[in-house]
């Protein structure tokens, strides 16, 4: 048997505290989730892992708290899947008490070490289901489970990382230098954690301003398309070989930009928003409006969160071949700066179209086809694919259009994370 990694050895503390303060600078819940595991299992080598969230729901007339997963990680079954694509996972949510290693882990927010899941002690509070290892056809051995908690003592979520690796590949028991690196970790970490919900309830609030007013704009709705956002972008990212360090920045800013793209039907009126069939030329204009309303709300850019945003919401409805709207209009002062021989503005086309616009053109349309309506039900998936796949070059960026099938798996998996 190989040995055990040196992984605690000053540079590699070091490397943490470095890792501490990147992640203070990411902005969004999910991509700082996803990165929190990636980090922890990295430190103490860990081959798999899952990172789930405190959440809390009505049952029976009382609200109960639950653990959520929210991703999972697995460099084993990674490595079978084709370049970009990402494990597929399932969906589930464990009850906070003793039954579970990670419930047991939540409810007294202590680090839980099991050398092997498959020999507990007689006198285990906890036990493990091998039912995931069965489906997924991966032998869980060592885990080490760890509670996120806030500085006021409030649990935030569980990260629990499965099998230590020596440098031989072997699965081994975590030690008590990886408890103490993986505790230093969880602790420092939630700072950011904490902020980083701050800002997710702050964007939710206003989601749900404007669901006050347009019912289809729900949370829902724009966890699913900003998520695709992201999956699409990141396709993109590898293509172009864009650096691990700028694509985690680019997707942390485009991520809540994309939350944002329709915050202008706030300024629709309610005759319109909330017509339950389909729109009159007339009102379809004032419709469109929604998209320079939008845009107007980010006219004092004062980051790239902001000039994101602010392109975000004024293009996502501009189409390839340059017949989308608003077209070439400044969002502030409302003057048209490229206009047809009627004085129209002209539409944006191809690349003058902004990048995230671009991105997020085609999210927004897959979710909307995909979900139900008040004037319409859910197309089919073939029907939504075919259409999609005919808008290549027409409404679409081609490329984007491309990777965006690349990506599929990805994207249903977030469908699956956010449904109806």
């Amino acid at each position: 048997m190989g040995e055990h990694p040196l992984t605690h050895e000053i540079t590699d503390f070091k490397s943490i505290l470095r890792t501490d303060s990147e992640l203070n600078q990411i902005q969004d819940l999910d991509i700082l989730l996803e990165r929190i595991l990636k980090v922890i299992r990295e430190a103490v080598h860990a081959d798999a892992g899952s990172i789930y969230v405190r959440e809390t729901e009505e049952f029976e007339g009382e609200r109960v708290d639950k653990l959520v997963i929210k991703y999972a990680q697995n460099d084993t079954q990674q490595k079978k899947l084709p370049p970009g694509q990402k494990l597929v996972y399932s969906l589930f949510s464990l009850p906070i008490n003793k039954s579970t290693i990670s419930g047991y882990c939540a409810l007294t927010k202590q680090l839980v070490n099991v050398p092997d899941v498959y020999n507990l002690p007689p006198d285990a509070p906890y036990s493990f289901s091998t039912t995931y290892d069965q489906i997924s056809k991966y032998k869980t051995t060592s885990t080490l489970a760890v509670p996120l908690v806030s500085t006021e003592g409030r649990l935030l979520g569980v990260t629990q990382i499965i099998n230590a690796k020596d440098t031989a590949g072997n699965s081994i028991p975590f030690s008590p230098d990886d408890e103490f690196l993986v505790t230093h970790f969880a602790a420092t970490v939630t700072v950011a954690l904490e902020r980083a919900y701050m800002t997710r309830a702050m964007i939710l609030r206003m989601i749900r301003m404007a669901e006050l007013r347009d019912p289809m704009e729900t949370g829902t709705h724009v966890n699913r398309v900003s998520g695709f956002a992201v999956e699409i972008y990141d396709g993109w990212a590898r293509r172009h070989n864009v650096s691990d360090i700028e694509q985690e920045r680019y997707r942390d800013v485009l991520k809540i930009a994309a939350m944002l793209h329709d915050a202008g039907k706030v300024a629709i009126p309610d005759a319109i928003l909330k017509k339950p069939n389909r729109f009159t030329a007339e009102e379809r204009l004032i419709m469109q409006r929604h998209t320079v309303s939008g845009a107007g709300l980010f006219d004092d850019l004062q980051s790239p969160l902001d000039t994101i945003s602010r392109d975000i919401a004024l293009t996502h409805h501009e189409n390839w071949d340059g017949t989308g709207y608003p077209g070439w209009i400044d969002p502030v002062t409302r003057q048209v700066l490229k206009a047809d021989s009627q004085g129209n503005p002209l539409g944006k086309k191809g690349e003058e179209i902004p990048f995230p616009g671009r991105i997020v053109a085609i999210a927004d349309v897959y979710d909307a086809l995909s979900s139900h309506r008040v004037y319409k039900e859910p197309w089919t998936v073939d029907q939504v694919l075919s259409e999609i796949r005919s808008m290549r070059g027409v409404k679409f960026d081609p490329e984007l259009t491309d990777i965006f099938f690349e990506v599929l798996p990805n994207i249903k998996q977030i469908q699956n994370l956010y449904p109806e």
